[in-house]
């Protein structure tokens, strides 16, 4: 028989039955606004399709069949063509591990069991044990997050099933991660992110100059602080010339300071998620020596403080004594029993990577460098492009007025 009408009759009505079923159910909760709806449904129609197609229940046309039936029976219906049918199957594939019942792991989701390379005939076997039940298209309880990776659920959920098309296609599985990551913070575009896959912003991403993986023994939060702070900043919310100081050498630590304490949020947006502001110039104190730590933050992914002192120069070793010290009392004096080692950086100016690499290393705990650029570091053009903040807000003024 040929199989480009293998799936006819009672087979094809049985298909598009369930597939209708689970589209139906979604697309009420997804009106909602759910993302993590839509991509529950495709991810169990991707298994529902890749367990009838691999296994050699459907034949080759058997995707056209159902696409075609579906429209006909929902007329309106996007986003269910025989193509896109092929990438819900794919998007199954290459996440199978978060299927609570597949076998995959993380160990093998790249094998040939999860990939689109799969002949009918390697798995032939066509028994009724072998085909995926209605049931198992389950919305609700398609996608678990496995207890053994630190697997990024809640921006997951966030990235639309478009972008996980490109995402899917990365094989290391650290590398989708970091995509999903950015996807969901910085809201891109699906041009944007192709982009950044094709320069391999992965490969590339700068990391910050630290002692991590020397000091701090936990492989996984290891691996969670080298991958959460970059060597750079820029706090672009920090201006100079707002604040009153005439030129930029002349700002101190303190101007700083204060301009991240009062847009606390700004900063927190900068460097990364999951922080806690716990406050400036907490006094440490130690055998009558007092000691006033420059910004102070928790962070909950890390379940550790994070302590960072401010330099507007460039980076000196003193600086990491200094850094040292805090986090010695830190950890000694303020830290939970059930929290884990403390954290440090030194955020100046400039610094010189492998000379801060080279002389960081053996310090007993754990920290980093990283540099920082406020507005007025901005290349000329850039900044000659922005709006004069003065006539900004002589405009906002003469619009309030206008509404009044």
């Amino acid at each position: 028989m040929n199989k480009e009408i293998q799936l006819s009759g009672e087979k094809l009505l049985r298909a598009v039955a369930d597939i209708k079923e689970a589209i139906l159910q979604g697309q009420y909760e997804a009106s909602k606004g759910v993302n993590r709806i839509q991509l529950a449904v495709y991810f169990g129609i991707g298994k529902y399709i890749s367990q009838h197609t691999r296994k050699g229940v459907w034949g080759t046309g058997a995707l056209d069949a159902i696409s075609n039936q579906l429209r006909r029976e929902l007329p309106g219906l996007r986003g269910f063509s025989a193509t896109s049918l092929k990438k819900m199957r794919l998007f199954y594939e290459h996440w199978a591990f978060l299927d609570a019942k597949s076998s995959v792991t993380t160990d093998n989701f790249n094998s040939s069991v999860a990939t689109d390379d799969i002949s009918g005939s390697e798995l032939a076997d066509n028994s009724a044990t072998s085909i995926v039940k209605l049931e198992e298209i389950d919305i609700y309880n398609t996608i678990q997050v496995p207890l053994t990776q630190d697997f990024p659920i809640e921006d997951f959920f966030r990235v639309p099933f478009t972008h996980h098309v490109e995402i899917f296609k990365i094989t290391n599985l650290d590398a989708r991660y970091y995509y999903i990551h950015r996807t969901a913070e910085e809201h891109l575009q699906v041009e944007r992110l192709k982009k950044l896959i094709k320069e391999d912003a992965y490969g590339h991403r700068e990391q910050m100059p630290s002692n991590f993986t020397k000091t701090i023994s936990n492989a996984e939060m290891m691996r969670k602080a080298v991958m959460m702070f970059k060597d750079s900043y820029m706090l672009d919310f920090i201006n100079v010339e707002e604040i009153g100081v005439r030129d930029s050498i002349d700002v101190d630590e303190r101007v700083v300071e204060r301009e991240i304490v009062n847009k606390v949020k700004n900063f927190i947006m900068t460097i990364g998620r999951d922080f806690t502001f716990m406050g400036n110039q907490q006094l440490l104190e130690v055998y009558g020596v007092e000691q006033f730590p420059d910004l102070l933050f928790f962070n909950r992914e890390l379940n550790a403080m994070v302590v960072i002192e401010l330099k507007t120069g460039e980076f000196k070793t003193s600086y990491l004594g200094q850094l040292m010290g805090y986090l010695t009392i830190l950890d000694e004096k303020v830290r939970k029993p059930h929290e884990n080692p403390s954290i440090g950086m030194v955020l100046c100016k400039s610094a010189n990577r492998e000379y801060v690499e080279f002389m960081i290393r053996d310090y007993s705990k754990p920290m980093g460098v990283a540099t920082y650029k406020t507005a007025d570091d901005m290349p000329e053009k850039f900044r000659k492009a922005l709006p004069d903040i003065d006539a900004l807000k002589k405009l906002m003024s003469e619009g309030q007025d206008k509404d009044e």
